[in-house]
């Protein structure tokens, strides 16, 4: 699986080809691009004519007396104005829409793509470094095909019918103006490379402060409960401080490259009006002709400052978009086959892992399973028992699908889970985490979570038969109540019966239980037991247990250790025949309830 590389080098973007990546989202809107382009041409043009308009009235005007003439000189002026602002707002309102319909499919494309990449992605990638690209480059991609890239198109019209009329007006003083192009240009070329670099390094230190805070907040009571707060004000300060000057270091380059380009365009300006003016006094052109030039050589310097202007906002954007485009080319390392095979109907509820080793992709030289065989059979109450470390979390990841095993098979109702849609598999399979996800939404929209077309009635029942029901409806607003963010508003035991409730709604064919009675009380245990116990009756049941309670229900016990299964039994076999296992229950369970199995 390849993935975006976020220590990439500043300077990874050397040009602005990558804006063409933005080509297939640009496409469905052409006609509206055509439209936005048709009044750019038509407001740049109206500018040019001025010009031709001002010759005229110089020569011609000014030149013999006319006075008529000025008069519709003025009312020229006005329809030309009017002209100017119907295609202004042509081009404002067509570009602008562009760009707001564009990055917004581009946010829907990014989303939609990071919901497919699988957890390893995130294992070697930040998740501020995700949302900043998701966040920060949009929207410096909405300035700049939304502004940016009008006003450049712009500019480079104005540039070139400038320097067309120029060359019609006075070819003499038009080869002047080309001697001076160059020096123009190669600032922009040169500097505008250090431009590009300091802004790939500035994107990347606001995604740093980005990711420093979304760590922080998620972790808000854990900084607070620890005193933390002096040390996270310390290093977000100095995060903050670097991408400061990062981009005060892209700012100072952007003003030399302005200040440069300034200097230049308008001192040759003056040169060419000495030039001019001389010409003017030996009756070689017109004053209409040189107030024309100049208005023209206006033009054209202003367009080429422009342009460099516009040019950092466009080099910024190509980084932008090589972010964004390399974040959609990251191949999931988890997809369906081509032909995927069907899963037998109905099902069974058989998982078998046969010689499985897997190692985490962050862990690559640390294996998490080593040839790890094990058939549960339809129906059986799994125990999953050991150590930390020893493996239990990652039979459930790979049994998910979240990962696929470097060596060996893992099965369900007989097919393979490679040959099998990832989708498909999940849907047979119901999750309780010991640390349950509550999403910031109702009790409604929480639990329906487990089978998004489920109507009232049965959210209600699975809350019911998780024992949630009675604390949700004593809620404010029942279950139409907002649970807060992660669910702030619920006790860890309630937070617990939210996640068995999704899975009861689900009625999965393969329950997962990590330890889902972990976090409750007491009574609230012995409710959700009783609930759990008829859950599991329907279905195959893997748990990884750390309490006896849980363990003594099961139909069979694995023992793991490093990756393998060092013993396998019932509880009062195990007892007597693993070491292991003896100690763990000493340790995790109830010593009193050890000791009575064992009497």
């Amino acid at each position: 699986m390849s993935e975006p590389d976020a220590s990439a080098p500043a300077g990874s973007s050397r040009d602005l080809h990558h804006l063409r990546r933005l080509g297939p989202f640009l496409r469905p809107y052409g006609l509206g691009i055509a439209g936005a382009f048709g009044a750019l041409s038509l407001a740049a043009t109206t500018v040019l004519a001025l010009g031709m308009g001002l010759r005229t009235l110089v020569d011609e005007g000014f030149g013999v007396g006319n006075a008529a003439l000025l008069d519709e000189a003025l009312m020229a002026l006005f329809g030309v104005i009017a002209l100017l602002a119907v295609a202004t707002y042509g081009r404002f309102y067509l570009v602008s829409w562009v760009g707001e319909r564009v990055v917004a499919d581009i946010r829907r494309a990014v989303f939609d793509h990071i919901l497919k990449l699988d957890p390893a992605f995130f294992e070697v990638t930040k998740t501020g470094e995700v949302l900043s690209r998701l966040t920060t480059d949009t929207t410096l991609l909405q300035t700049v095909v939304g502004s940016s890239l009008s006003m450049a198109l712009r500019n480079v019209l104005l540039l070139v019918g400038g320097v067309v009329l120029l060359a019609v007006t006075s070819p003499k003083l038009t080869l002047l103006v080309v001697l001076v192009v160059p020096l123009v240009v190669a600032p922009i070329l040169i500097i505008g490379r250090r431009v590009r670099r300091l802004s790939r390094a500035s994107q990347d230190r606001v995604a740093d402060v980005g990711a420093y805070v979304e760590e922080s907040i998620n972790a808000v009571r854990t900084v607070q409960a620890f005193n933390h707060q002096d040390v996270d004000r310390a290093q977000f300060a100095g995060r903050v401080e670097d991408a400061f000057r990062t981009g005060m270091r892209r700012v100072r380059v952007r003003a030399i490259l302005t200040v440069v380009v300034i200097v230049f365009a308008f001192s040759a300006i003056g040169c060419i009006l000495w030039i001019g003016g001389h010409d003017v006094l030996a009756g070689k052109i017109s004053a209409g002709e040189l107030a024309a030039f100049v208005f023209y050589a206006v033009v054209v310097a202003g367009a080429t400052g422009a342009i460099s202007e516009v040019v950092g906002d466009l080099q910024r954007a190509a980084g932008s978009a090589e972010r964004l485009m390399d974040l959609l080319a990251t191949k999931p390392g988890i997809t369906a086959p081509e032909n995927p095979v069907a899963l037998p109907s109905p099902a069974r509820g058989e998982v078998v892992f046969d010689g499985v080793t897997f190692a985490y992709p962050s862990r690559a030289d640390r294996p998490a399973l080593c040839d790890f065989d094990l058939k549960i059979a339809p129906g059986e109450k799994l125990a999953l028992v050991g150590p930390s470390g020893a493996g239990k979390s990652t039979v459930f990841q790979l049994l998910l699908r979240f990962y696929d095993p470097q060596a060996g098979r893992i099965a369900v109702d007989g097919v393979s889970l490679r040959e099998a849609d990832p989708g498909d598999v999940r849907a047979r399979l119901g999750l309780v985490p010991q640390d349950p996800v509550i999403f910031s939404g109702t009790a409604w929209e929480n639990i329906r979570y487990g089978r998004p077309d489920a109507g009232e009635a049965a959210i209600r029942a699975a809350a019911e038969a998780a024992h949630a029901a009675t604390f949700l409806d004593e809620l404010p607003e029942g279950f139409a109540s907002f649970l807060g963010e992660k669910g702030v508003r619920l006790s860890g035991g309630q937070k617990q019966r939210i996640a068995i409730a999704r899975a009861v709604l689900r009625d999965p064919a393969v329950l997962l239980l990590d330890e889902a009675t972990s976090a409750l009380d007491s009574e609230s245990e012995r409710v959700v037991q009783e609930a759990l116990a008829e859950l599991m009756a329907k279905r195959t049941t893997l748990i990884i247990a750390h309490r006896l309670s849980t363990v003594l229900k099961a139909d069979r016990i694995v023992v793991m250790e490093e990756g393998r299964i060092v013993a396998t039994g019932s509880h009062a076999e195990l007892l007597k025949t693993s070491p292991l296992y003896a100690r763990l229950a000493e340790l995790q369970f109830e010593p009193a309830l050890v000791r009575s199995s064992l009497g």
